[in-house]
Order: structure tokens, then C-alpha cells, then sequence
């Protein structure tokens, strides 16, 4: 078990306004409730995440950078990056890696959190890109002085991560009680307006009995399943 207080600081790096809620937002509640710190970083601006042809997509991404904020607050989190790709737009490269090391050199966490890249057969491409190149940027990239020695001269020191868990794995194998922040979880992913389709009611209801699944794993109702990955020397 990752126990949380006010000394741990915490890095949720998300493909798209309301990944973060949907998959990991009772564990980052409850963390925040113990007095972790922790930012966001949202990676795309989801500018292509309606159906609604009445709205464009500079209005939509427009939307959905409010949303995030207010989900944020929510979430009682210390900071929300907004990197700005477009939605679909997301690329394995040096300019979207150098990104994520230089937010894991200032936020120096002791957790990162992302999604699983090596989801089976039907994955967005946004969230393997995410995920494949957040795990990258933490290892070797964020910890290795040559890596990026330009970022030394800014005063961004290489950072060890210590641990990683990732949200939609396919394989978890740390389950995180929500119990008592299942409810702030649904008050941040109800801030996403334009992305829910279903009633608070009828929403939660699915959300609950997908997390009931997990609960019994920690001897709890409801668990945010991950999987971990701990980052040895």
C-alpha cells in the first residue's frame, strides 16, 4: 500500500480532460484528503470530444479547459498544466517527452500516475502515446543529468520517481480503497458536462458496480484498480 501525507507529492499525467477522473479520481480524492500534493497534467486539449455538430472545436476545447479546472478544485489539486495538443494530434517524439520530463523535474514526485499503455487490441492513440511516453520520461529521461542538460541550467535537477501506478490496465495488481471519496470522484467527473451522456444517477450506478468488482481485493465496497510499477536504482 502507497500511504499518502502532507511530505508526498504526486504527478497524475492524463491523455485527455476526464481520463484522470474516470479511472483514477477516487484514489487522487483520497490522496488529496490526506494531504498529498498534487498536479495535473493534461496533455490534450480533447478539441474533438463531442458529437454535438453545432459546436466547433475551438469551442469545445474551450469548454473542456473549464471543465478540467473545475474538476481540479474539485479534486483539491495544487496545480493543472495544460500542454494544448489537439485531440488525436499526440506524437512519440522528443517535444512531447521533453515536456513531461521538465514537469516531472518541477513537481519532483514521489508518484506518478497515468494511463496504461498496453491496453489489448482497441486502445485510443492518445492514451498509449501518453501513457508509453510518460513511462519513458520517467525512466530513464527525468533521472539521467545528460539527458536533458539544457534543463540543469534552469535549475531543474534530474528526479527518481519512486513509484508509478497506471489507471485501464489490462493486468492490475494494487487495488486503492474509495470508499469514503467514491463521491468526489463523481462530483470532479460531473464537472466534465460535455462527456456524460448518462444522469448523475444512472451514472454513478454504473461507476459503482464497475468499482464493486475491486472493493473485496482491499476488504472495502469499491477499489480504483492499477498496476503498479516500482522503480528500482
Amino acid at each position: 500500500m502507497i500511504q499518502m501525507d502532507e511530505s508526498k507529492k504526486v504527478l497524475v499525467i492524463t491523455p485527455h480532460p476526464d481520463d484522470a477522473e474516470s479511472g483514477a479520481g477516487g484514489t487522487i480524492a483520497k490522496w488529496s484528503s490526506q494531504g498529498a500534493n498534487i498536479a495535473l497534467v493534461v496533455c490534450t486539449n480533447g478539441n474533438k470530444g463531442t458529437s454535438d455538430r453545432n459546436i466547433d472545436s475551438v469551442k469545445i476545447a474551450a469548454l473542456r479547459k473549464m471543465e478540467q479546472s473545475a474538476a481540479g478544485e474539485v479534486l483539491g489539486l495544487s496545480k493543472v498544466v495544460f500542454l494544448d495538443y489537439p485531440d488525436q494530434g499526440l506524437e512519440d517524439n522528443e517535444k512531447f517527452r521533453a515536456q513531461l520530463v521538465r514537469e516531472i523535474r518541477i513537481h519532483r514526485p514521489d508518484v506518478v500516475l497515468t494511463i496504461d499503455p498496453e491496453r489489448k487490441w482497441i486502445r485510443h492513440r492518445d492514451h498509449y502515446v501518453t501513457g508509453r511516453v510518460s513511462l519513458d520520461a520517467v525512466f530513464p529521461y527525468a533521472r539521467d543529468y545528460l539527458a536533458y542538460p539544457e534543463m540543469i541550467a534552469e535549475g531543474l535537477e534530474p528526479h527518481k520517481v519512486l513509484d508509478v501506478l497506471l489507471w485501464g490496465s489490462d493486468d492490475p495488481d494494487t487495488f486503492i480503497d474509495i470508499d469514503e471519496s467514491f463521491e468526489t470522484k463523481m462530483d470532479a467527473l460531473y464537472c466534465h458536462e460535455s462527456q456524460m451522456s448518462q444522469s448523475r444517477e444512472l451514472g454513478s450506478e454504473r461507476w459503482r458496480n464497475r468499482f464493486a468488482e475491486y472493493g473485496p481485493k482491499v476488504n472495502s465496497i469499491l477499489a480504483e484498480p492499477f498496476k503498479r510499477l516500482r522503480i528500482r536504482g
